[in-house]
């Protein structure tokens, strides 16, 4: 599924169309049409380098409505950054546009996007957009980028996951500059699971909540992302980069979720970035009429990655993400990386 023509001089083609060097340009490639004969695409935005270089992707909202990446492309889009670009990006802002109409998770017909892949041309609607996807975009590019966040009511601290066991994939991984690293085997169906077999270098950065913007993972995902095109060659290093921008992120080899042992309303001990220890309260499970006091305890120290924001719980919902660290002497450090990486004072681009 390589692109012929990735990393060299001269015509790139995707959709049925060639774009030159130094060129920008909106591509629309047909997904489905609506009940109303509306046509679905699926866009793309190609900006290409004056020089060869490298092809990587850029996705968001594989999820409907996971929307966080969807402002990070816009804002890498219009970085003045790109105007020094060698080779070519593919930035796909939407990828499951009828799921985004909708403010949905989920495609019309219930399915996960993110549990179709690699799909077939003949499948159901999630199985052809996932194929469409992997021959038009992650067929035609060496590395990639993939912008998630948690679900609804349940955020994610900033973080890349990956298979840190392909060297190049730990370098960018590291490059990327989120306050944590989870080193995790991707779930079967998956973009991540498909490339990691494929052995194409593919980030997942997982940050806040869906329907929610959040600044300071938002300022993360476009430096990461203009990270990571530094790292393969595709941008020079900025003229001032100060030593204190260069995050070192925590590496974490294990996560697991706690979970309630009871139905009721969760008074919440902990906060993402938060290190905890083993036999920790996490939190307070309770009843309207208070005959009800649950304590929720950590099985493990690490820090917390993940966590329910709604108070309102049942038996067996997932509480508290805790990934266990390779040094665990560094879970002190998640917070003031976050810090570091996302509330620095810096420039934006006008928004218009």
């Amino acid at each position: 599924m390589k692109n012929k023509n990735s990393g060299k001089a001269g015509l790139f083609e995707i959709g049925g169309e060639r774009i030159g060097c130094g060129e920008r340009r909106n591509i629309q490639l047909p997904v489905a049409n609506l009940y109303t004969n509306t046509p679905v695409n699926l866009p793309v935005r190609v900006v290409r380098g004056r020089e060869p270089g490298p092809t990587v992707f850029v996705s968001a909202a594989l999820h409907g409505d996971e929307i966080i990446g969807v402002e990070i492309i816009r804002r890498l889009l219009v970085s003045s950054r790109l105007e020094q670009l060698r080779g070519t990006l593919l930035a796909v802002p939407i990828v499951n546009t009828l799921a985004f109409l909708h403010q949905s998770r989920y495609l019309p017909d219930r399915r996960d996007l993110n549990r179709s892949f690699p799909g077939s041309e003949r499948g159901s609607l999630a199985a052809r957009l996932a194929n469409l996807f992997l021959r038009e975009i992650v067929g035609r590019a060496e590395y990639g980028i993939d912008l998630h966040t948690g679900a609804i009511h349940r955020p994610n601290l900033p973080q890349i996951r990956a298979d840190l066991t392909n060297p190049e994939t730990l370098r960018l991984a590291r490059a990327f500059g989120a306050p944590l690293l989870l080193d995790s085997q991707p779930t079967k169906g998956t973009l991540r699971e498909y490339t990691t077999k494929k052995g194409i270098p593919v980030l997942l950065y997982e940050s806040s909540e869906a329907l929610r913007f959040d600044e300071v993972s938002i300022r993360i995902g476009v430096r990461g992302v203009l990270n990571v095109l530094e790292a393969v060659g595709m941008l020079p290093p900025p003229a001032r980069k100060s030593r204190s921008t260069v995050i070192k992120p925590v590496l974490a080899t294990r996560d697991s979720w706690v979970r309630a042992s009871a139905s009721g309303i969760l008074r919440a001990q902990v906060s993402l970035g938060e290190p905890v220890k083993a036999g920790q309260v996490l939190g307070v499970i309770g009843d309207p009429m208070g005959e009800l006091d649950a304590a929720v305890y950590s099985a493990v120290d690490g820090v917390v990655i993940g966590r329910v924001s709604m108070p309102l719980v049942h038996e067996g919902d997932a509480l508290f993400h805790i990934a266990e660290l390779a040094e665990p002497d560094s879970a002190g450090g998640v917070a003031r990386r976050i810090r570091q990486a996302g509330l620095q004072k810096r420039k934006h681009p006008r928004i218009v």
